[in-house]
């Protein structure tokens, strides 16, 4: 895990990841799918210096890069766009872009994209015709990178709100309840969401926006046929997130899908359909449990759910011998789990109702950790994108996980 020293200087933001509940693959299909966000969070530091340079950090995936302010003036015309109306670069300016960064232009490293998002907001949100900022820009997180949970939107996230916030182009951010954190308004909010998305743009090409809509919104979404509507207000659930380790492509889970789809349409059909029942189903529960106090029932509801729905992706194809180990696993200790993400190995989670022992908990990490899998305790459905006003001493990063 990466500690960053505090600093009397500079703006400190975090933006959390996220965990699709339910309704994966049968979103593609135009049906109901449900994300919520996860209190694994990436943190991101700017601070102003006098080298006439602009530096980002990111030591959990070992970078460090530095260029000189007369660099980039004279290789760019800048500003690259409004910052007030986000526009993604153009086939050209990313090629340019990754040229000037000594990145090949086909990459599909995400690590190098990374750097590649970094420079097009910075050129896009802090420079002037005139003026580029000398910044350092230092991250560190306790989300695991490529594992689907949504760390490429979180850093976009952190990059977009601290940009602006230090551009002074979003409102001075309002202090939460008397936490240390600070929040903006609907209005910037949505400019910071904007913009995050077109991070993901250059990273993914052709993202769904539920990643980036998570990490700035917090909480909560449905998403459907490419509207995204937040859910008002959700429990904070304890779960346990866990990562397989086991290499999944996305598109080749989805052309899978596809396959059984057109082969038995009136089986896989109805399944979509029961899929769609289920994240309905949820957000039903979710309201419930926000207007009255949760009960025993309501988290037997959502267990059922993902017991139910993990048997509907097996149906779909999309399961793995290593996920099918995880549900057996905690199934064997009375909890239910379901892959998250497309499936075919990547992470799985597990419901932790209110009462729930503390040995079973730490005997299925201990037996999952024997199988060699990562497992973390975390909760989802806390906030989105904040500014830490206060760092109390340290940097605030929850140690929930040892970096291997």
């Amino acid at each position: 895990m990466s500690q960053i020293p505090p600093s009397d200087d500079g703006i400190v933001v975090s933006a959390p990841g996220k965990v699709i509940l339910h309704g994966e693959h049968a979103v593609v299909y135009g049906k109901r799918a449900l994300a919520a966000s996860l209190n694994l969070r990436t943190f991101l530091r700017i601070t102003s210096n006098s080298s006439h340079q602009v530096s980002l950090r990111l030591p959990d995936i070992g970078v460090s890069v530095t260029w000189s302010l007369g660099e980039l003036q004279e290789t760019f015309t800048l500003p690259f766009c409004d910052p007030m109306n986000p526009v993604p670069p153009s086939a050209d300016l990313l090629a340019q872009v990754k040229k000037f960064a000594g990145i090949e232009s086909d990459t599909v490293n995400t690590k190098q994209l990374a750097v590649v998002t970094f420079l097009y907001l910075f050129l896009s949100i802090s420079a002037t015709h005139k003026n580029i900022p000398s910044l350092t820009i230092e991250v560190a997180s306790n989300l695991p990178t490529g594992a689907g949970l949504g760390s490429s939107a979180a850093f976009s996230t952190c990059l977009a709100s601290s940009l602006l916030q230090h551009r002074r182009l979003t409102s001075v951010a309002l202090q939460v309840d008397k936490s240390n954190t600070a929040t903006w308004s609907d209005k910037d909010i949505k400019l910071i969401n904007q913009w995050a998305f077109i991070g993901e743009k250059v990273i993914h090409g052709n993202p769904s926006g539920i990643d980036n809509s998570v990490s700035t919104y917090g909480g909560a979404l449905n998403f459907q046929a490419g509207n995204i509507t937040p859910i008002d207000r959700v429990p904070q659930l304890r779960i346990l997130l866990l990562n397989t380790k086991v290499p999944r492509s996305t598109k080749f889970m989805v052309a899978g899908v596809k396959d059984r789809y057109n082969k038995y349409p009136e089986i896989i059909g109805p399944v979509l359909d029961s899929i769609e029942g289920i994240s309905q189903c949820c957000e039903r529960i979710f309201t419930e449990m926000d207007k009255g106090t949760p009960t025993q029932e309501h988290y037997d509801t959502l267990k059922d759910l993902i017991d139910i729905n993990q048997n509907h992706l097996r149906t779909l194809g999309v399961s793995h011998p290593a996920l099918e180990r995880v549900c057996h696993v905690t199934q064997s200790h009375g909890l239910y789990s379901k892959l998250t993400g497309a499936g075919g190995g990547g992470c799985a989670f597990t419901l932790v109702p209110p009462g729930t022992c503390e040995d079973v908990i730490g005997n299925i990490r201990q037996e999952l950790k024997e199988l060699g899998y990562d497992c973390w305790e975390t909760t989802m459905g806390g906030p989105g994108v904040l500014q830490h006003l206060s760092l109390d001493g340290t940097f605030p990063i929850p140690a929930l996980f040892p970096r291997n």
